[in-house]
């Protein structure tokens, strides 16, 4: 197939109960012709699959999806269909477990009493009690088992319906032929806890989904455009691009766009995690899904629809949330055999009591283990971490492309930060003012800022933005012209001011001083003499020595890279705290210097905002791109810093450590279950102590294993950093 050519499309699946059951479902779609790859997670019940359009079609891949027995819901307009999905999902095994619980409680009652289980007519009430139980509320095992079966596999569907379905049969055997040892119970209690298990398990499942639900909300359902002349309230999908759209104090913001007319300040917390709210005047560029504080605004739709950066924020988690970690792997290759061995082991376990001991010791054995070893927990483990991991990430301006970007940043031991936009501003500011010869700072930069106040140069915007903040009143200047060599100069309340170069005697020292500071030396010049310097450097960011020193408190190693002069790189690293200074390095020098350190086997991020650092960015085993730099950085990297706070490096990388900590303590506990479970309830241990392990305990205990990994991921929620907690 030619490069290029694959479409990629996410499907909602419903119906899925296991990790065998994903993995199932993924093999009959990479069988699909047409299919190249297909990766189903379990967690968001979604089929993630590329295909070529020329020898498939989304049609058939449903088909292969339901030929198995599983659903493919279909969107209602203006909703989101996973989350209808969960929804009906979820409302349907409520009503399950309501109506099990409602029978399966008398069903147990009444085998609390034995004299009273010999009256002949009791069996026959059981079975009327477990029928629904069994036929209603637990059809969707069996029918899931049935279609298993058909395709020769096996998944969790398996094990229950042949555990309860084993236990119902021979209790119905005995009750025909007028016995009383029953194991009604055992049917409709098993049934009913493995309900309330999935019950707990969908809940908590869609708190992991909250992330993806709280950014779906941001964005508002209708907007306000001017339309021949008068605003019209509309819905938001019928916003075009060119749309004049009017947002009035405390409104959201519905779609990407810049501003035409009016000026306010705007909370893009949502977008960035910085809570201060952002000016904005006529040209800013406005994000759908922030929040107009004060004045009106009018601004013209540039992005709308799936264009918006909400909207991209929105798929890019979603993709993630998505993801298979490497770690996720060994689960994987387990789960695809794990339910026949169980199978196996069962069987065995049959056996081996049938030869001991009556038939029903050896058919409890039998069920409790089918029934204990469900492996839910395990397929649960590492995409329920994920998913909770990557939503609060977004939350708070931390966007990782998934599992694999998660896992690598786990393992850093080496930070590479570039200087300029990351460590620095990224824009000229002014440092110092000196005045000379009897003027004071005021004049010296008013007098600058009058020159400048009409020019392009990044040094003189910095000037005049430094004046303007200070409130001083600009004068009029005239005969602005440039002078090679030394600058520009202008008149000025009649006198004549030059800034630029100076080859006053009196300014040598300062200019030496600045220098050696990494700044750029800016002489003020009336009628001839000195009026005074301006210092003018990049600035180092305010969070930039904390960010730094949290890193080395992980134990990670600290190295600035820039391509300017030694002087000005080693000043700025000693502001920053940072001893290993990578300076004069050109862009592709970047690439060799993380060449370098990942042959010494480091395992190395690189920080970049610009379109330089790209190639170090993908070259590096985790890149991370500083939001507020160039669209092709974030391209390339493995994480995006929605904001330009440098904390937002150790919280990526804490967030990281976390989670794999949390999936390491999931696989451990899925694992340990099982291997310590099922040589339980196929009774090693009462030959010894006399005690087994009962089917409907057997199933508690199944249940609790899945709730307890969810809920171990869920604490991912509460995780923060410096910068993440804000």
């Amino acid at each position: 197939m030619t490069a290029g050519t694959a479409e990629r499309v996410d499907l909602p699946v419903s119906g899925m109960s296991c990790a065998a059951c994903a993995r199932s479902i993924e093999n009959q779609l990479a069988a699909t012709a047409g299919v190249t790859s297909a990766h189903v997670n379990f967690a968001t019940s979604t089929a993630t699959v590329e295909f070529d359009p020329a020898r498939a079609a989304v049609r058939s891949l449903v088909d292969a999806i339901e030929e198995l027995g599983y659903g493919v819901p279909q969107p209602v307009a203006g909703e989101d269909v996973e989350e209808q999905a969960r929804e009906s999902e979820f409302a349907a095994l409520k009503r399950r477990l309501w109506l099990a619980g409602a029978f399966a409680v008398p069903v147990v009652l009444l085998g609390m009493w034995p004299g009273l289980m010999r009256v002949a007519a009791m069996s026959w009430i059981q079975l009327a009690l477990t029928a629904p139980v069994v036929l209603y509320a637990g059809a969707p095992f069996y029918t899931g088992a049935w279609m298993a079966l058909r395709h020769r596999s096996a998944n969790m569907n398996t094990l229950i319906a042949l555990g309860t379905g084993a236990a119902f049969l021979y209790s119905l055997a005995v009750t025909v032929r007028g016995g009383h040892q029953v194991y009604y119970e055992a049917a409709a209690v098993i049934i009913t806890l493995i309900l309330l298990g999935r019950v707990l398990e969908a809940r908590a499942r869609g708190k992991a989904s909250e992330a993806i639900r709280h950014l779906r909300d941001l964005q508002p359902k209708t907007a306000c455009v001017v339309r021949d002349g008068a605003e019209r309230d509309i819905p938001i999908e019928q916003v075009r691009v060119g749309d004049i759209v009017v947002v009035r104090p405390g409104e959201k913001i519905p779609v990407d766009g810049a501003v035409r007319e009016g000026d306010s300040a705007v909370d893009e917390s949502m977008l960035t995690g910085e809570s201060m709210p952002v000016d904005k005047k006529p040209g800013d560029a406005l994000y759908g899904g922030t929040i107009n504080r004060s004045g009106s605004l009018r601004f013209e739709a540039r992005k709308v629809g799936r264009a918006t950066a909400l909207q991209q924020m929105i798929e890019l988690v979603r993709q993630a949330q998505g993801s298979r970690a490497p770690v996720a792997r060994l689960a994987d290759v387990v789960s695809g055999y794990f339910t026949v061995g169980v199978l196996a082991i069962a069987t065995v376990t049959f056996l081996v009591w049938l030869a001991f001991a009556p038939l029903p010791f050896a058919l409890v054995n039998f069920v409790a283990v089918l029934i204990i070893a469900c492996p839910c927990a395990l397929g649960l483990a590492t995409p329920t971490a994920i998913m909770v991991a990557t939503g609060r990430g977004a939350e708070r301006g931390i966007l990782i492309k998934g599992g694999e970007a998660l896992e690598a940043a786990n393992g850093i031991d080496t930070v590479i930060l570039d200087k300029t936009g990351t460590i620095t501003r990224g824009q000229p500011r002014v440092t110092d003012v000196i005045p000379a010869n009897g003027y004071t700072e005021a004049e010296v930069l008013r007098l600058a800022g009058s020159v400048e106040r009409y020019s392009e140069h990044p040094l003189g915007r910095a000037i005049v933005e430094h004046a303007q903040a200070l409130a001083l009143a600009l004068g009029e200047s005239s005969g602005f012209r440039a002078v090679a060599g030394q600058g520009v100069e202008a008149h000025v309340d009649g006198c004549e001011v030059t800034v630029g170069n100076c080859a006053a005697p009196a300014a040598a020292l300062e200019i030496q001083r600045l220098a050696g500071e990494g700044k750029t030396a800016v002489a003020v010049s009336a009628d001839g003499g000195l009026a005074g310097m301006i210092g003018i450097a990049d600035t180092v960011k305010p969070e930039a020595a904390a960010a730094v020193r949290r890193l080395r408190k992980m134990g990670i190693d600290v190295w600035m890279i820039t391509g300017d002069n030694r002087r000005t790189a080693e000043n700025v690293a000693r502001q920053a705290g940072i001893e290993r200074v990578l300076a004069e390095v050109l862009p592709d020098g970047k690439v060799a210097e993380v060449r370098k350190l990942q042959a010494a086997r480091k395992k190395v991020a690189m920080v970049g905002d610009g379109i330089n650092d790209a190639p170090a960015l993908a070259q590096a085993d985790v890149g991370i791109a500083i939001g507020t730099g160039a669209d092709i950085a974030k391209e390339a990297a493995s994480i995006t810093l929605m904001r330009g706070n440098l904390n937002g490096v150790p919280d990526a990388l804490e967030l990281a450590r976390k989670t794999m900590r949390v999936i390491r303590q999931n696989l451990f506990w899925a694992f340990a279950y099982n291997t310590i479970g099922i040589p339980i309830a196929a009774g090693v241990l009462y030959p010894f102590t006399g005690w087994l392990l009962s089917p409907v305990m057997a199933s508690a205990a199944m249940a609790l294993s899945s709730v307890i990994v969810v809920t171990n991921s869920l604490r991912l929620r509460r995780t923060g950093g410096t910068a993440l907690l804000q």
